[in-house]
């Protein structure tokens, strides 16, 4: 059937493992039972195959898993450059509610407050370039 020969071309380059094979049979039974559904529907066993295979999504990240990789360099670096951009970012709009805490109510400290907020964007950065430089997380 198509399903099987779809996925088995996915991970062709994938080498041969128990772990392969369960994955590769788990891929290929949900696509059929949700291709047998739409058929089930009234959709036409082509339309039905294309969309079960349509909705399997990227398979990309799962072959790397099975292979042991780490992401490529190239999104690592991207990562990277995300996590330094927000780094100063955050920076850059602490210093402004600093100013204009200084500037306006010099009496009052009220800028603490939105910088736990805006100290979210960074963190939240840092954790996704942690997870991908371990080679753990999506």
């Amino acid at each position: 059937m198509k399903i099987n020969e779809y996925v088995e071309e996915m991970f062709q380059s994938v080498p041969e493992s128990d772990e392969k094979r369960s994955l590769l049979n788990e891929l290929i039974m949900d696509a059929e039972e949700k291709a047998a559904d739409l058929m089930a529907g009234g959709k036409v066993e082509e339309d039905a195959v294309n969309k079960a295979l349509v909705e399997l999504g990227d398979l990309s990240e799962i072959k790397l898993n099975l292979m042991n990789l780490k992401p490529p360099k190239a999104s690592m670096t991207r990562l990277r450059n995300n996590l330094l951009y927000s780094v100063a970012g955050s920076l850059l709009i602490i210093a402004l509610m600093l100013f204009i805490n200084l500037y306006y109510s010099p009496h009052t400290v009220w800028f603490v407050y939105p910088v736990f907020a805006i100290l979210w964007w960074p963190l939240s950065v840092l954790l996704i370039y942690l997870n991908r430089k371990d080679g753990g997380g999506r």
